[in-house]
């Protein structure tokens, strides 16, 4: 044993993929998403010491790529350390696994972005993508000065969006005079790695958001609602893209809560809630769309499908990825792939104790549902 960022941890399993046919590192058509950031926290574990913890990020990173994450995600908050540097320290400390930086359009130049961001998947030998986020939540926004509407800021997203694109790809020098911004002989001499750019990701569950990112997007990220609902919100995607000429795939983003048996993970999952419903940083609910689809859900029922549990993203007032999926790991992983099944080609999940969650996720959910896709393309 050995303790970084303050809590002990279990040496890093390297045998990932015990019980699975398949060797470590097979790409399925399934990619695992984690999660990286430069402190340890959740939403039962409170933050503790400095923002920013060099140490906890090259474990994190270490440990995602030892379980057979595909990529991870750094999320954006106002006030967190930068992103960009948090993931060309990961990227650095890593050989396989690739990275999703989400990125808010609006604080800086877009063609500055695309230069960032073409660097930065430079450096890491073609493993970055980027996750635009309009910004759900006005009073966060306006932490950094930004002090447009939601439908405002989905417009200005889709402007950003397409000069990011051209940025990339357009060897001659180009003009735009949008909404939002006007540019003038815009070149870059930087460009991606990967041809003939990153992979864009993105999500959001209104009609503005559907509007301004179909036409970008190679990834739409969904949040963990009921099977049906899903279907649902896939087919306006689906429909939307069309009409642009687009046929994104989904993400689908959950948080197991796994044990032994059903009804050890059940005994977790209701003491996780326990300590939610006990916790001062219990939060008040958010504006987004994307929330109040998983509290109306919610209000229909605390269980839905096989293993979908919605009390604690009523507890937390949906903040974000907030729904779980609780069971043995071959009951969380068979829940995982009807979301597939629908069209998740992406899987992101993350823990409430964020590195011993994910090492069990490598060790235990990860090569079952790999194994379960193969078996699903198999048949189809």
């Amino acid at each position: 044993r050995r303790r970084v960022g303050g809590l002990r941890r279990q040496k890093v399993l390297t045998n990932v993929t015990a019980g699975s046919d398949l060797p470590k590192g097979t790409k399925m058509p399934v990619e695992m998403i984690g999660w990286v950031s430069p402190r340890v926290s959740s939403e039962i574990i409170a933050p503790a010491g400095p923002p920013f913890n060099i140490d906890v990020i090259t474990e994190s990173a270490k440990l995602h790529e030892a379980a057979d994450f595909d990529r991870v995600l750094v999320g954006y908050f106002s006030g967190a350390p930068d992103g960009f540097m948090i993931t060309a320290h990961a990227a650095a400390q890593t050989e396989r696994l690739a990275f999703l930086l989400a990125h808010r359009p609006g604080f800086i130049s877009p063609t500055l972005a695309a230069r960032k961001l073409a660097t930065l998947d430079q450096l890491s030998n073609g493993r970055l993508a980027v996750h635009l986020i309009a910004g759900g939540n006005d009073v966060d926004q306006a932490k950094d000065g930004d002090f447009l509407d939601h439908d405002d800021r989905y417009l200005r997203l889709d402007e950003y969006a397409g000069i990011l694109r051209r940025n990339w790809t357009e060897t001659a020098p180009f003009d735009h005079d949008g909404q939002f911004y006007r540019l003038k002989g815009a070149q870059a001499d930087i460009r991606c790695r990967q041809l003939p750019h990153i992979p864009v990701y993105g999500g959001g569950g209104s009609d503005a958001a559907i509007a301004a990112l179909t036409p970008h997007l190679d990834v739409f990220m969904l949040w963990g609602e009921p099977l049906a609902d899903t279907a649902a919100f896939m087919a306006r995607v689906h429909k939307a893209a069309a009409s642009r000429g687009r046929t994104p795939t989904f993400s689908l983003s959950t948080r197991p809560i796994l044990a032994k048996t059903d009804d050890k993970a059940w005994d977790r999952a209701h003491d996780i809630l326990a300590q939610i419903e006990r916790s001062s940083q219990k939060l008040g609910q958010r504006e987004n769309i994307g929330s109040l689809r998983l509290l109306a859900a919610a209000e229909t029922g605390e269980l839905h499908d096989s293993c979908l549990w919605m009390k604690l993203a009523q507890a937390t007032g949906a903040q974000g990825n907030s729904t779980a999926l609780v069971g043995a790991p071959d009951t969380v992983a068979k829940a995982m792939v009807e979301y597939y099944k629908l069209g998740a080609t992406s899987l992101l999940v993350r823990g409430y104790d964020p590195l011993p969650d994910a090492q069990q996720y490598g060790a235990e959910l990860i090569p079952l549902v790999r194994k379960l896709v193969a078996e699903v393309d198999a048949a189809a």
